[in-house]
């Protein structure tokens, strides 16, 4: 794979108008490159579709249904994940902030709103028609600014954005087995989808590289966790909330509630540890770590989404043994620390004892399902030793120096 990309755009360059400008790529060096506040109201409208997919988790393991949310729950998070990928690396390389830039940017976030209303009806149902439509605006849009891209480069680059087009369009059609096909074909259909639209990328720049910029891609999927782990906050609040205004069980919600809040607080705490942007130096290593993404924001949404199956536990809303009800917060707890490790943290661990850390507390926090109606508080007193540990490793063997 080549890594060489387009050349950076100099001061004053070829931009014909606040209205239109030439889409040309972005440097690589390119100084002061931060997230715009339209990349965050994306992000914002994003959020929306995450916690109505947490909601429809909630409901389906509170009855008891685990498979059946747990499935619906990772096919309809991807949709989610992929649709915010595919934009936020583009933004990435091409981002003119001219007027036309904006709307076709605004026109993804109405596909998105459209594809949270069909979240419902396609995890409960299995009916995706309303999440293709949605996926069917966002992609029109996504072609459009590929094609926009194709057209104002030459070459490698155009040859690149043409690619790129090509595949999104493609896989936009395959995606129509998921409303054509037998129910029980559906997953299936997905799941060789989704595999052919991670391959997509890597295909169209097997000969060029897009030039997306390592400290911006970072801040971006920064800003994104703090938003999902935001929305995990706001779930569980909600939950409490709710719990106590129907029941008296003060002393099984408060200890549930503070050990939820350390569980989060751990989380923010253990994803901004290291600088990721100077491990972010080709595709090779930023695809792997961008697509391993998938299971960080999965699981940090799924939190919050555990702790309200275990607050209507607690009350007695949730048909689930304490057990069951305490895994929908320690399996995505342990899931966030292991994959965090795995594809984020560990580049920048010295020695075993840093390394064995997060793995080490994945298990702990795994262990802590048994533990009863205090499994939520014993979980969030291990993550908050976790972050103890971590800190306490890192100032006798401190990881490499900002370059």
């Amino acid at each position: 794979m080549s890594e060489d990309a387009p050349a950076p755009r100099e001061p004053g360059g070829p931009q014909a108008s606040p209205v239109l400008r030439r889409m040309a790529g972005r440097g690589r060096e390119e100084a002061h490159r931060t997230a715009t506040p339209l990349e965050l109201f994306f992000d914002l409208c994003f959020v929306v579709a995450v916690a109505v997919a947490g909601r429809e988790l909630v409901h389906a393991l509170a009855e008891g249904h685990a498979a059946h949310g747990v499935i619906g729950y990772l096919m309809m998070f991807f949709t989610i994940w992929w649709a915010w990928m595919n934009f936020t690396w583009f933004a990435s390389a091409y981002d003119t902030d001219d007027v036309l830039y904006r709307v076709v940017t605004l026109v993804q976030i109405a596909g998105v709103l459209i594809l949270s209303a069909g979240i419902p009806r396609a995890f409960d149902d299995g009916d995706f028609s309303v999440v293709w439509f949605g996926y069917l605006v966002m992609r029109l849009a996504l072609v459009s600014q590929w094609l926009r891209a194709g057209f104002s480069a030459v070459g490698p680059e155009r040859r690149t954005a043409l690619k790129y087009a090509a595949g999104v369009s493609a896989c936009q059609v395959g995606w129509l087995g998921v409303l054509f096909l037998p129910d029980r074909a559906k997953p299936w259909v997905f799941l060789v989808m989704a595999l052919l639209e991670m391959a997509v990328p890597a295909l169209a720049e097997m000969t060029r590289q897009t030039a997306w910029h390592p400290h911006h891609i970072a801040e971006r999927y920064g800003l994104f966790t703090i938003i999902v782990l935001g929305e995990t906050v706001s779930a569980a609040t909600v939950a409490v909330q709710s719990a106590l205004e129907e029941s008296e069980a003060l002393d099984e919600l408060l200890p549930m509630a503070a050990g939820g809040l350390l569980l989060i607080f751990a989380a923010f705490w253990i994803y901004f540890a290291v600088p990721i942007h100077l491990h972010l130096a080709s595709n090779r290593q930023a695809f792997l770590w961008g697509y391993g993404h998938y299971l960080v924001f999965g699981s940090a949404a799924a939190i919050g989404a555990g702790i309200e199956v275990a607050v209507e536990q607690a009350v007695g809303k949730a048909h689930v043994s304490t057990a069951a009800a305490s895994s929908a917060v320690t399996v995505p707890g342990a899931l966030f620390m292991f994959s965090v490790w795995l594809i984020h943290s560990r580049h920048y661990k010295r020695g075993l004892a840093q390394q064995l850390v997060l793995p080490v507390s994945a298990l702990a926090v795994l262990a802590c399902t048994f533990a009863g109606d205090r499994a939520v508080l014993l979980a969030g007193l291990v993550a908050t030793v976790t972050v103890g540990a971590g800190v306490w490793l890192s100032t006798t063997n401190p990881p490499p120096a900002e370059a």
